[in-house]
């Protein structure tokens, strides 16, 4: 069985990925900014805030991107005045709880939009460890947020398993040394098992704690070794 569970957030705990499109698209308009909806893939591939604001709009000075992520944010919240959680994942949470599996949360977006999100479903206090894009240098696909989270949370990688929705997450997940299964929420299946998920479901509906402790012995087999986790220097 997996000691741990590391979930990202945005497509695995909460359904945001329209209320993105829609934040994204109205903040880049107020800057004269029109794109397309292929455009707009590019925000839901687990990136963080800084790269997709580089993306659009050119390099750009660390406070202009802080000042412009912030206002983004905004438009966010306006556009997620509706967010609900991904059907299913608050029982799977309650089930790990109670199987005493450890959970871990390891998003590309900013500390402030997730600790603002989490609080308003009232899942602030399920995970043990926190993690966002504030947290590291380097985003997904980019492992180092899921090394520091399995060292944060004090598990071998081979013994924690990772959720995630997008290419860039399952990526992340796998150059850490951590199994992943993909919610097939924006991207096909098939994308998602190329990537290299080990099982890909449509939500978290029926599925149970029990269910992992096959998918472990079927991949503990045949999951890489992981980089080294990068340092964390903070006290």
């Amino acid at each position: 069985m997996f000691k741990s569970v590391i979930f990202d957030m945005d497509g695995v705990i909460i359904d945001s990925h329209p209320a993105h499109r829609e934040a994204w698209r109205t903040f880049l308009q107020s800057l004269n900014r029109t794109v397309s909806d292929a455009e707009l893939d590019f925000v839901l591939d687990g990136r963080k805030r800084a790269e997709i604001l580089r993306h659009f709009l050119g390099e750009l000075p660390d406070e202009q991107i802080q000042e412009l992520g912030n206002r983004k944010d905004d438009f966010f919240r306006k556009a997620a005045l509706q967010l609900r959680v991904v059907p299913g994942v608050v029982e799977f949470v309650s089930g790990l709880r109670s199987a005493g599996i450890s959970m871990g949360l390891a998003t590309s977006a900013s500390e402030s939009r997730t600790r603002h999100t989490l609080e308003n479903l009232q899942l602030l206090d399920k995970f043990a460890v926190i993690l966002t894009g504030d947290d590291v240098a380097l985003g997904k696909p980019d492992p180092s947020i899921y090394s520091l989270a399995c060292k944060r949370l004090n598990v071998a990688p081979q013994s924690a398993l990772a959720i995630e929705d997008a290419v860039s997450g399952i990526k992340a997940a796998k150059g850490a040394g951590v199994t992943c299964i993909a919610v097939a929420g924006h991207q096909p299946p098939h994308r998602l098992r190329a990537a290299g998920a080990a099982q890909v479901v449509t939500n978290f509906v029926g599925f149970s704690p029990a269910q992992l402790e096959l998918l472990h012995v079927n991949n503990s087999d045949r999951v890489p070794s992981p980089r080294a986790p990068e340092r964390d220097d903070r006290s």
